[in-house]
């Protein structure tokens, strides 16, 4: 079958995009921006696409069905060609659930944030147990290299050694989006997963520009817990009020809960029963930490991660694993040896004794969170946090008065001043107290980190987009001033 995948830059139709080949389908896409790193998986893996979305090249591709990203609305000239000459037509989500999730054993990992490393890191624990998975995950985690593969689908025993009962012989991990599927089908796309094992890392308000406020999500997500048969498991993020909420709507499952327990607080302090699942940092950084199951110790790892957010990650990764059958010390083994996902802190280079981030954060949350982690592994040296508000919801301005908080940690900050941005960066800027100033280019950001940065500085650069390649710019940008 030819299928032509339309938004196929996107992280999730990207990954379609490989699952349909491991399948044997010819596929080919289009898109109006694709950048790194789903371009260059896309160009690797052998899959052909074209930019923009003009009508025309339906005639020379005549694909036998078409898989449009919701990225996508009526209006779009492909989109209007495609129901007007009656095409067969689909979501990605719901082309996953048919041709992939069907009969498998589904983990799914849901929550405003964390999504994309922790279904790295149960993808990767469960390779590491022997259970080679199939994944899809909205990034390229350094441990495979793709952002999806199909797995085994032969069936297999679990990490015990013994037969799975019912469903779910052979495994899949998928990173459970609750943005809408498509522009017919305006469900979270998770609702199409049905999975077994059912992460919810955490639940914040995103995704204004479709959702009304925060009840309109828990909603969302209580459909997808009405998904989860009563033989399934939840592991949820200890006292998490808006997950509390969506609990109190309906839960036929089991539930684990996990947390993190303060670095030097003994277990036995606690003043009330603790959650199954516990971590704790060892140093200050997280690269070192403790893991806790029902109140007794499993071990300690020291891995390559830093930061608050990515113990709870691991954590939950740990819980889900265990549901089917991997034992704690193989989890931490695995974790031991993980590699991160592309575009979360990844460490772009060093030119002049400056290093450069790029991180995928776009929330307040996420973006203190990350910034947290930096400063305390790299303690008093100076961090530059580059910022492009560009998620649907930044520009909105919901964010606008969290956001300028949100990045008290760094000692300079350059944010990008979009076009269509629909509120003033001064709400940022203010509240910085001269530590922050908005700029209408990439070029003049490049310009003003040039002039500013020293040898030891850190510079973290932060977009869910392509931000125009700024991280290289700045890199050849240093190298050429030292020359």
């Amino acid at each position: 079958m030819h299928l032509h995948i339309l938004g196929i830059g996107g992280t999730f139709m990207a990954g379609v995009a490989l699952l349909a080949r491991s399948l044997g389908h010819r596929v080919t896409g289009c898109d109006a921006k694709v950048y790194p790193p789903m371009s260059t998986q896309l160009v690797a893996q052998g899959v052909s696409y074209v930019e923009g979305y003009e009508p025309s090249q339906l005639e020379s591709i005549q694909p036998d069905v078409v898989v449009i990203g919701n990225a996508l609305s009526r209006g779009n000239p492909l989109v209007e060609a495609v129901l007007e000459r009656g095409l067969a037509y689909t979501s990605g989500a719901q082309w996953l659930a048919e041709h992939v999730l069907h009969g498998r054993w589904v983990l799914a990992v849901a929550g405003t944030h964390g999504k994309t490393t922790t279904t790295s890191l149960l993808a990767w624990i469960l390779e590491h147990a022997g259970l080679a998975p199939g994944f899809l995950v909205g990034g390229i985690p350094e441990n495979f290299g793709v952002s999806a593969r199909l797995g085994d689908v032969q069936g297999r025993t679990n990490a015990l050694g013994k037969e799975v009962s019912g469903p779910g012989h052979s495994y899949f991990v998928v990173e459970a989006d609750e943005y809408d599927t498509a522009f017919f089908d305006k469900r979270s796309k998770f609702v199409h997963y049905r999975p077994r094992t059912l992460v919810l890392n955490n639940l914040e308000y995103d995704h204004a520009d479709i959702f009304p406020d925060i009840q309109a999500i828990e909603r969302q997500f209580h459909h997808l817990l009405r998904t989860v048969p009563p033989s399934g498991r939840l592991i949820i993020k200890a006292d998490d009020r808006h997950l509390v909420s969506v609990l109190a709507q309906g839960c036929w499952s089991e539930v684990e809960h996990f947390a993190e327990l303060p670095m030097g607080e003994a277990l036995a302090g606690t003043k009330k029963m603790p959650p199954a699942w516990l971590i704790q940092a060892q140093v200050a950084d997280g690269s070192r930490f403790r893991v806790f199951h029902g109140g007794v110790v499993q071990g300690d790892v020291q891995w390559g991660l830093i930061g608050s957010h990515n113990l709870q990650n691991a954590l939950s990764a740990i819980a889900a694993a265990h549901h089917v059958g991997v034992p704690v010390a193989t989890a931490l083994e695995a974790l031991s040896a993980f590699r991160n996902v592309k575009r979360r802190l990844e460490v772009r280079g060093v030119s002049a004794g400056v290093t450069v981030y790029d991180d995928f954060a776009h929330h307040p949350t996420a973006i203190a969170t990350t910034l947290e982690a930096l400063r305390a592994h790299v303690g008093n040296a100076r961090i530059h946090a580059v910022l492009e508000p560009g998620s649907n919801t930044m520009r909105m301005g919901v964010h606008r008065d969290t956001l300028g908080p949100s990045l008290v940690l760094a000692d300079r900050v350059y944010l990008l001043r979009p076009a269509e941005l629909g509120w003033n960066l001064d709400r940022v800027t203010r509240p910085l107290e001269g530590r922050a100033r908005a700029y209408e280019s990439v070029e003049a950001i490049v310009e003003a980190l040039a002039g500013e940065v020293r040898t030891g500085d850190h510079v973290l650069v932060m977009s869910n987009g392509g931000f125009g390649n700024i991280h290289q710019r700045l890199l050849e940008r240093l190298a050429a001033a030292t020359l």
